[in-house]
């Protein structure tokens, strides 16, 4: 998560790449002006009944950045750390994510100032369902359609379900994603994340001519992307040489044991406060390495430290861990970066499998889903990648011309502009 003042500068990078962007695709200055803020921002202040009998006030952020192409989507976060900032950068990352992917949805993510860890289970469920009611008349399966995000999970998405049913008057599965399987949710929802960013690493290598028995990976986080991107990697043959958690991190050029770190791995992620010879989570991001994948907070590979990078690749699993001036640096010394916007798009994708799921009434098989995914991450590396070189612009630039271009089309065709 990001201090507020970090969340303003994420805003303000975002928004300078935006604009580059859209010049790149010549677009002027009213395209830029109404994209590089979301259409609709709105605060909520919901007052809660705590076990103790007193009532306590939360304050959600819901952000709708554009609803030109079709209903916004976007996941809710329930943290101490969340502001109106770094929700308004992240409501326009996931418009890119679903311009790169061709999904029809425009960008939409929401959280409530909270610390989850130390409510009990009933605090959290009148939490959830009051954000709904709060938030419940510019929300809806036509509308915004929300998702599970940091520290949200199916059973905050199923009390946000029964809450915005009971308000509507009729069973609406297609109001929310990252649902329970018997409440509607998809098969690979759970692990779209971390599948794609797999797909992804594939794909980068295959682009150097490295084979993925022969890459050693870095995985900086273990939570739920990144154990299960671990699992994925360590499955497929990679050698995976590092990874890191809260507490600090574990490195071994030979290969850690990654089945051994899954099961003693706790609910938030943390194992490395079980070994003694660790090193910090700056120090393995300079560790040598084929992959580099960052999967944890944002800002992490800065001007700072970018020139000790030795990766070949980057591919960002989290949210803008790389600061544009890194960006810059890496891409100079010739490291292949898969932006965040196209690298941790699966989550979204495998949401849009779930919506169109409810619509139908007819359910997939884990592996159709997982072979969709496949389809659409690789399309979409491949338009990136295309224009990255027929461009000259570095991948992170191309991401965002590949992800605002669909939705400046639709609101050229709309007359909005």
């Amino acid at each position: 998560m990001i201090a507020e003042h970090e969340a303003v500068d994420v805003l303000k990078s975002t928004q300078v790449v935006i604009e580059q962007a859209l010049r790149k695709l010549g677009y002027g200055d009213e395209m830029i002006e109404l994209l590089k803020e979301p259409m609709r921002m709105m605060t909520v202040r919901i007052p809660i009944r705590m076990d103790s009998g007193e009532t306590q006030v939360f304050t959600g952020f819901r952000a709708q950045h554009n609803d030109a192409v079709g209903p916004t989507k976007g996941g809710v976060r329930f943290h101490p750390e969340v502001n109106a900032d770094e929700v308004k950068a992240l409501s326009i990352w996931m418009s890119l994510k679903c311009g790169i992917a061709d999904l029809p949805y425009g960008g939409g993510k929401g959280g409530i100032i909270c610390d989850p860890r130390g409510m009990s289970f009933r605090e959290l469920e009148r939490l959830s369902r009051g954000y709904v009611r709060a938030i419940s008349q510019l929300v809806g399966p036509t509308k915004d359609i929300p998702a599970p995000d940091v520290m949200t999970n199916s059973q905050i998405m199923a009390w946000m379900l029964d809450e915005y049913s009971r308000i509507r008057e009729f069973d609406s599965p297609g109001f929310i994603t990252g649902k329970p399987l018997v409440l509607g949710g998809s098969r690979g929802r759970e692990t779209a994340t971390a599948r794609g960013v797999a797909i992804m690493i594939h794909e980068a290598l295959r682009t150097r001519g490295v084979a993925l028995h022969d890459a050693r990976v870095i995985i900086q986080g273990f939570g739920n992307a990144g154990s299960f991107l671990a699992k994925f990697m360590h499955e497929a043959g990679a050698s995976v040489v590092g990874i890191s958690d809260v507490h600090g991190a574990l490195y071994n050029e030979e290969g850690l044991d990654i089945e051994h770190l899954l099961d003693r791995r706790d609910s938030f992620g943390a194992v490395t406060n079980l070994f003694t010879s660790t090193i910090s989570n700056a120090e393995l991001l300079e560790k040598p390495c084929d992959v580099l994948v960052p999967a944890a907070t944002q800002n992490q590979i800065t001007a700072e430290n970018a020139p000790r990078i030795q990766a070949g690749i980057v591919v960002e699993a989290a949210n803008g861990p790389t600061t544009l001036e890194a960006t810059e640096i890496l891409t100079k010394r010739g490291v292949l970066i898969v932006p965040d916007v196209l690298a941790s798009s699966g989550g979204v994708i495998v949401s849009y499998f779930e919506w169109v799921q409810n619509n139908q009434g007819y359910y997939w098989s884990e592996a159709e889903v997982d072979h969709k995914l496949r389809e659409m991450m690789i399309a979409g590396y491949q338009q990136v990648y295309e224009l990255h070189l027929s461009r000259a612009v570095d991948m992170r630039l191309a991401a965002y011309m590949t992800g605002v271009r669909r939705l400046a089309e639709a609101v050229r065709y709309r007359g909005w502009v």
